[in-house]
């Protein structure tokens, strides 16, 4: 795959390893006969670590032997998450520190999730863009304070803390983005 095919979301072969493709930056030359420069930001999807590469349009990386398959959760115990792949009912498992971060914002009706498959191996997990999770504990709001834009903390079914407007209450459903954990709408 030319490096100027090579897209956000594409997991590419580099040193021997698959890496995720999150960020393309394109560099022009300003001098004649210069090549354009691709500088691409990724992450390596068997040690989260992130990994800068940089190459001209007309180098190439080999796609890697991946694939995303649609997953519910099943379960989690103590040191692991367990997936359920919703096309062959494969199982799979994940080490929970590895997916600390996304177990903030997944559910057991949570639909839109991904496993990443490399070469056979569940290595990683991708959550939808939004999720919808509901409010189980906010302060409830003060009375004529609807002029200004304020916000208060509010603890989701998950038990992860967002800040979201003063006008919501207990038991109201809302949108989060999973990329940022910033409250989005009210559902």
């Amino acid at each position: 795959m030319l490096a100027k095919e090579i897209k956000p979301g594409s997991v590419v072969n580099y040193q021997d390893a698959p890496i995720l493709i999150e960020t393309v930056n394109v560099q022009t030359p300003s001098a004649r006969g210069a090549a354009t420069l691709y500088k691409f930001r990724g992450r390596h999807l068997v040690s989260g670590q992130k990994t800068d590469i940089t190459l001209k349009g007309t180098e190439s990386l080999d796609e890697a032997d991946f694939e995303r398959r649609p997953v519910n959760l099943m379960y989690t115990d103590a040191t692991h998450v367990h997936l359920l792949d919703q096309t062959d009912y494969n199982q799979y498992s994940l080490p929970l520190e590895q997916v600390a971060e996304q177990m903030r914002y997944v559910t057991e009706a949570l639909q839109g999730m991904s496993a990443l498959i490399y070469n056979g191996e569940c290595v990683g997990l991708q959550l939808p863009l939004t999720v919808e999770l509901t409010i189980t504990q906010c302060d409830p709001a003060v009375r004529g304070n609807s002029a200004t834009s304020r916000t208060k903390p509010a603890t989701l079914e998950t038990g992860l803390t967002v800040q979201v407007p003063e006008y919501l209450k207990q038991g109201e459903r809302i949108k989060i983005d999973t990329r940022t954990g910033d409250f989005l709408s009210r559902v």
